[in-house]
């Protein structure tokens, strides 16, 4: 049996995390969430789940989120050594994708394969969808986007350090550091799910942002106009492609070279 555990950050979650849920309920056997002080009704979201362990979020750096999340994320997965085979290091609006994860992570383990790197994509819809929707079985358009190109799943035993970038987007990671031949996880990133419902995402999400958040332009999306987010969400419409016809072959259609292509 595989034993995968999930780590990821929150705050104000209530619209994204039934779909969270319902897509890593499938395979994730452990949830550790550390929330910023949700006023929503994220935290009842979460203490109804059985397993779900929520932690407070830890500001190491007071003056960045960015920096605060990128400390968190490098140490938080450690004490799982012993009790997971896998961890998956996410953000709620994240969905790592493949037909048949758990079965894909089982065959990685056999090759000896310790990090998985996924293929990521903007996804997009124009309308809200539904809450009992399960988004990687109904909204299906998306657009190759390189910054979703994250080493989100990982085994804690082989990996020493991850040493994630600021936003998790690469890593520098020290092991036994082994990725698959093939790619063939996807990140599906439901960022852009309806226009207003994301602007209005992106006006909350600008508060969180402090001084070197701002003054190294981490985050800088969350400052866009109406109108830099309408071009932006534009382009994206432009060059989304369905998932569903491209999924088998992604590896070979995706158009970004691989960061990770040094440890094949």
């Amino acid at each position: 049996m595989v034993r995968i555990w999930l780590y990821a950050q929150c705050w104000n979650d209530e619209f994204m995390l039934p779909f969270f849920f319902r897509h890593y309920d499938r395979f994730v056997d452990h949830y550790v969430l550390f929330d910023d002080g949700s006023t929503d009704s994220t935290l009842s979201l979460l203490a109804d789940h059985p397993k779900v362990e929520v932690r407070q979020f830890i500001w190491s750096d007071t003056e960045s989120f960015a920096f605060s999340e990128q400390a968190l994320s490098n140490q938080c997965w450690k004490e799982s050594r012993g009790m997971a085979d896998w961890v998956v290091i996410t953000d709620i609006d994240e969905h790592l994708f493949h037909r048949s994860i758990v079965q894909y992570l089982d065959t990685c383990s056999g090759e000896g394969i310790t990090l998985v790197p996924a293929l990521g994509f903007q996804m997009i819809s124009e309308d809200i969808p539904a809450t009992g929707e399960t988004l990687c079985q109904s909204r299906f358009f998306g657009a190759p986007w390189k910054q979703m190109m994250k080493p989100s799943i990982f085994k804690p035993s082989e990996i020493e350090e991850i040493d994630f970038s600021v936003g998790r987007h690469t890593a520098n990671p020290i092991g036994n550091v082994r990725v698959p031949v093939r790619d063939e996880v996807l990140l599906l990133h439901y960022k852009y799910l309806n226009f207003e419902q994301t602007h209005g995402r992106h006006v909350q999400l600008a508060t969180k942002l402090k001084s070197k958040d701002i003054r190294f332009g981490m985050g800088h999306k969350y400052g866009w106009s109406r109108e830099d987010l309408r071009k932006d969400w534009d382009q994206v419409a432009a060059r989304a492609v369905d998932i569903r016809k491209i999924a088998t072959n992604a590896a070979e259609d995706y158009p970004y070279e691989r960061w990770w292509s040094r440890y094949r």
